[in-house]
C-alpha cells in the first residue's frame, strides 16, 4: 500500500496539474488573449470596450470574459449599473509578458512585426517595458544597482533610487524586484515594486507620458535627456 504521505503528495500533484490545465484551456483563444493583452495597460476595461478590441460581439465577449473570471484571470468591479474588468493581479501580467516572450521565438523577424512606439517604450501592467526599460535594467546590473540574484536592490542602488526620486515601499508583498522577460527586446527589464516605483517617478518627473487606453508609452525630451545622464541612454 502507498503510504499516506506520498498519496497526498500525488493528490496535490494532481490538482496542480488540474489547475495549469484550466488556466491554459482559459487562455486557449484568441479572442480572450486579445482581451487578457487589452487588460495589460492596467486600467478597468468594460465588456463593449472588450468586445472592440477582440473584434467580437458583446455577446460572444460575455462568454469569454465569464471563463476567464471562472478561471481567475481577470476580476469585475460593480460600480452602480456599470461592470469593470481588469488582470486579477500582477502574476497574471507576469506570466502574460512571459508567454509573449515565449511566442515571439516563433516570429520572425520580431524587428519587423512589433510595432515600433511599442517596441521602444511601453507599460508591462504597472511597469515599464521595452528597449529603454531593457537599456535601464542592463546598466543597473553593470553599475551594481541589483543583487546578482536581481531580487532585490544594493545598498548603492536604493541610495541611487532615493537621489533620483524614486520611492520604493519598504513593507510590500511582492518582489522588491525581479528580471521581467521583454517580449519584444528578448532580454529583461526591471520588474517587482522597484520597476514599478521607476514608472511612477518617471511619469511623475514628466519623463514619460502615457496613451490612455493603451500600453503605448512616448519619452519626452526632458526624458531623453534624463535617461541619457542617469542610465547612459542615447
Amino acid at each position: 500500500m502507498k503510504s499516506a504521505t506520498l498519496s497526498s503528495v500525488e493528490d496535490d500533484a494532481g490538482l496542480l496539474e488540474k489547475s495549469m490545465s484550466a488556466v491554459a484551456s482559459a487562455m486557449a483563444d484568441p479572442s480572450r488573449v486579445s482581451i487578457l493583452c487589452a487588460l495589460m495597460d492596467g486600467r478597468a476595461w468594460t465588456a463593449t470596450e472588450l468586445s472592440a478590441v477582440a473584434n467580437i460581439a458583446a455577446s460572444t465577449a460575455s462568454t469569454h470574459l465569464a471563463k476567464l473570471l471562472k478561471s481567475e484571470l481577470i476580476t469585475c468591479l460593480s460600480q452602480g449599473r456599470h461592470r469593470y474588468y481588469r488582470l486579477a493581479g500582477r502574476d497574471v501580467a507576469y506570466l502574460l509578458e512571459t508567454l509573449m516572450g515565449v511566442s515571439m521565438k516563433f516570429t520572425q523577424p520580431p524587428a519587423i512585426r512589433t510595432p515600433v512606439n511599442l517596441r521602444n517604450a511601453r507599460t508591462c501592467y504597472d511597469h515599464l517595458a521595452g528597449k529603454v526599460a531593457v537599456g535601464i535594467y542592463d546598466f543597473m546590473c553593470a553599475n551594481g544597482w541589483l543583487e546578482p540574484d536581481g531580487n532585490s536592490l544594493t545598498a548603492g542602488g536604493k541610495l541611487h533610487f532615493q537621489n533620483i526620486g524614486i520611492v520604493t515601499q519598504p513593507q510590500t508583498r511582492r518582489k522588491p524586484s525581479c528580471a521581467c522577460l521583454d517580449w519584444s527586446e528578448r532580454r529583461f527589464h526591471l520588474g517587482g515594486d522597484a520597476g514599478a516605483a521607476l514608472l511612477k517617478a518617471c511619469e511623475h518627473h514628466g519623463w514619460l507620458t502615457r496613451t490612455p487606453g493603451y500600453r503605448e508609452v512616448t519619452v519626452t525630451d526632458a526624458g531623453k535627456k534624463a535617461f541619457s545622464s542617469l542610465f547612459g541612454i542615447s
